[in-house]
């Protein structure tokens, strides 16, 4: 064969990074340790992996269809060498989540998974539900825990437990407590996540008709902050009932009931097509859920109550 482990291992990490400066430190070498073994793999094989533009380099053909097998080879290869070396064959794992699953659910399951696999390293990063699709699509991210659609033809989407968002209100709002008409929504101001994430995907298509005539005050990445936004009466909200289940109960907010509104939605397990899956992996999976076993909806898995 023309090529190392290393060398594919430095050739991945170079096109998660788009450039050569920005792999070398994720591989341990110097950028021109880095730069060589690409020039090196590229001169054994006789092929050209990428397009060089200015000081950033782009996958071209041959890289982008080489980067998912590359990375294959490489899973396969670290459990490999887990089982040799006596390691629980758990490896090391990289989860996405989106906002709500991240804040709600998912650091409380990779908390349990360390606990059982307390050899396995974890790394967790909360994006929206735009960013985290392109690292999936990337190999940046090996699973993917997203709330809304996904319709990225490199990425395989396997159903995990239903959704609903809420409309909610401050306790001293008009509308706290009652059945309300769109027509009467439409008067009011909204607080609500930013384009380009699951649950503001979700609000925009239940109110796709009407859609002009939505009053957007503020625009927030965060579900806490838009609770702390709404708690103090800018105005109405709308965000997973798993994210509001603990203030309703406390009474420091209250929903407005939408019955002309679809706000429902899945929670979805995302990863790339061509994505190996190790005994980590697996593991993680059946995991999430165990989480959710007994629940029909996402608001009623049993979680720690906030005081």
């Amino acid at each position: 064969m023309h090529f190392t482990l290393r060398q594919l291992e430095i050739f991945a990490a170079i096109a998660r990074h788009g450039s050569v400066s920005g792999a070398a430190g994720a591989v341990a070498l110097t950028q021109s340790a880095a730069s060589t073994a690409l020039s090196e793999l590229e001169r054994q094989t006789g092929q050209r992996l990428f397009d060089r533009v200015g000081k950033s380099l782009r996958l071209n053909e041959l890289g982008r269809n080489l980067l998912p097998k590359a990375v294959e080879l490489l899973d396969r290869a670290a459990e490999i060498d887990d089982l040799l070396q006596g390691h629980e064959a758990v490896g090391n794992l990289n989860i996405g989540a989106t906002l709500t699953i991240g804040n709600y659910l998912a650091t409380l399951i990779v908390a349990e998974f360390l606990q059982r696999h307390p050899q396995a390293r974890v790394r967790l990063e909360v994006r929206n539900t735009a960013t985290l699709l392109d690292a999936l699509a990337a190999h940046e991210v090996d699973l993917g825990l997203v709330e809304g659609d996904c319709r990225h033809p490199e990425l395989a989407v396997e159903p995990w437990i239903d959704d609903e968002l809420a409309v909610f209100c401050a306790p001293a709002h008009p509308l706290a407590g009652k059945k309300v008409a769109l027509t009467r929504l439409l008067k009011e101001s909204w607080i609500l996540r930013e384009p380009g994430s699951g649950t503001r995907e979700t609000f925009d298509y239940a109110f796709r008709h009407h859609l002009p005539a939505v009053h957007v005050r503020l625009e927030l990445e965060h579900t806490e902050a838009i609770k702390r936004a709404v708690e103090s009466g800018l105005g109405l909200g709308c965000i997973s009932r798993l994210a509001l289940r603990d203030a309703f109960r406390r009474g420091s907010l209250a929903e407005v009931k939408t019955p002309e509104l679809d706000l429902r939605r899945t929670f979805n397990f995302v990863w790339h097509r061509d994505k190996f899956h190790g005994a980590g992996l697996r593991a993680f999976l059946a995991l999430c859920r165990e989480f959710s076993a007994g629940a029909a909806t996402s608001d009623e898995i049993a979680l720690p109550r906030v005081p």
